[in-house]
């Protein structure tokens, strides 16, 4: 029996794992298990023919990817054995042959001590034997095959036949709406024989996996008070999307369903306003804590979501997963590198989050005078941080001056133009007179001594305040110097302060 699981649960699934599809991973990915005397662990005997004195390899889905989890070693007779002295995480496992290709899929749960006899030229009939979940599967299996063949023939009909009705033609309209009827008696069928399972079998491995795939239906728009509720079947979906799935199931990382319908409920679900977001995130990340394997993972995919995200505004996630997870401990997950990256970015975006007052600017102008960015008043300032040699400086700094001359400088909009290295004062100072950049900008640079000075002083520089990465980096502030915009292209910040003057 060929376990395609994705296949046979969705029925009509776009996801299909093929039998031949090679496990992108190499043979180093696999565990090296020793073999214990002790049996309190996992034991799955192996018969896998024609294979004779090769090596297959036991793997498992782990959140969107794949790993190598075992190894065992066949005999002359095709006979081998997974082993182990700790048991697998429950979920859905495949055998991988010597040249990584995946033979079948199936499924491992509480119970770990049983048998595999399979052919390489006959995977649709490998035999699970002594485990409860794969008996269970494969009943399931059968009951879906019968009636996915017969909803597959049914709608074939009803397709050639929508094809040709009209409404002059009563008995075709007749027939399209009866073969209607009998597919949808059949998803009722499946659903209530899912249910069954479900009730039946709360604790078992493929209910884990009907609730993980599980969407709810949107309910009709009530009526409240005389008026439609058009809201109301977002919030159900909302609110019901993750029922009976607990956060803490390491089981759920050993599916491919999970992350999928995570990333659907964040894109579709999720306001991307970052408080929303960090609601969302908190709620998970303190119900998954006591999951070993899916804690970690959760955290990690959220850190590399929102550490560079997609939307401005929204590294407020990662600063709050630094300062309430990485800050409390949990850095112990990471290597010495890692932590390093994580808390160098996370204490650069501390202080320049929406809505916070900028950190003040008080330096050295092309004529040698100090110039203090808090000392200038205008309704907006755009403060850009840029170097002469750098190629994209090249073409935008001069593209901000152009609008800055049409537009801006009239609306009293005030440049604060920060020369990042202070080594290339020539190159500066040509550039902008070469550009003609405007003179009503501050032209400025903090000279060597400064930065010394501060140095010694453990102050933080004005690279890490202002999370200057790459250049040019540009902010937009507010009459009070509170950061409203960053990282956007200037059409967007040229929209967005239009937007404000309107307001």
């Amino acid at each position: 029996m060929r376990f395609l699981l994705i296949n046979l649960i969705f029925l009509s699934s776009s996801f299909v794992l093929e039998a031949q599809k090679p496990v992108k991973l190499g043979a180093k990915n696999a565990t090296s298990v020793v073999k214990p005397a002790s049996t309190k662990g996992y034991l799955i005997p192996i018969t896998l023919t024609p294979l004779k004195n090769a090596t297959v390899y036991l793997g498992s889905y782990f959140g969107k990817g794949m790993t190598l989890v075992d190894s065992a070693k066949l005999n002359a007779q095709s006979q081998g054995q997974f082993i182990g002295s700790k048991k697998l995480t429950g979920g859905i496992y495949f055998v991988v042959s010597p040249n990584y290709a995946i033979q079948f899929e199936l499924l491992i749960d509480e119970k770990q001590r049983f048998s595999i006899i399979a052919d390489t030229a006959n995977k649709e009939n490998a035999q699970i034997i002594g485990s409860p979940d794969n008996d269970l599967f494969k009943q399931y299996a059968v009951f879906t095959n019968e009636k996915g063949r017969a909803k597959a023939q049914l709608e074939t009909e009803f397709n050639k036949l929508l094809s040709t009705v009209n409404a002059n033609n009563i008995q075709k309209l007749t027939d399209s709406a009866n073969l209607r009827k009998a597919i949808l008696k059949i998803d009722s069928e499946l659903d209530k024989y899912r249910n069954t399972i479900t009730a039946k079998y709360p604790n078992a491995l493929l209910t884990l996996l009907f609730n993980i795939m599980k969407r709810p239906t949107a309910p009709a728009i009530p009526t409240v008070h005389g008026k439609a509720d058009s809201i109301y079947p977002y919030q159900y979906i909302k609110t019901h999307f993750w029922d009976d799935v607990l956060f803490n199931d390491n089981r759920l990382l050993r599916t491919p369903f999970f992350e999928s319908k995570l990333d659907d409920y964040f894109k579709y679900y999720v306001s991307p306003e970052p408080d929303s977001i960090i609601s969302e995130v908190k709620y998970m990340l303190l119900s998954a804590r006591t999951g070993n394997e899916i804690f970690p993972y959760l955290l990690t995919k959220f850190t590399n979501k929102y550490l560079n995200p997609e939307f401005m505004g929204q590294d407020k996630v990662f600063v709050y997963l630094f300062e309430n997870f990485y800050a409390k401990g949990d850095t112990a997950l990471l290597n010495p590198a890692s932590r390093k990256t994580i808390t160098e970015r996370a204490y650069s975006l501390m202080a320049n989050q929406l809505g916070l007052p900028a950190p003040a600017l008080d330096l050295t102008d092309s004529t040698g005078k100090i110039q203090s960015l808090y000392a200038i008043k205008a309704p907006f300032t755009i403060v850009a941080f840029w170097d002469p040699n750098c190629g994209h400086c090249k073409e935008e700094i001069p593209q901000l001056d152009s609008l800055y001359k049409a537009k801006w400088k009239a609306k009293g909009v005030a440049i604060y133009s920060v020369n990042i290295y202070e080594n290339e004062l020539p190159a500066w100072k040509k550039f902008i007179a070469e550009k003609k950049l405007s003179k009503e900008w501050v032209h400025a640079y903090q000279t060597k001594e400064a930065k010394q000075q501060e140095e010694k002083a453990g102050i933080p520089n004005y690279r890490q305040l202002y999370d200057i990465f790459k250049t040019p980096t540009i902010y937009l502030l507010d009459k009070d110097k509170r950061i409203i915009a960053k990282q956007l292209s200037l059409y967007q910040f040229d929209k967005l302060m239009e937007a404000k003057t309107k307001n």
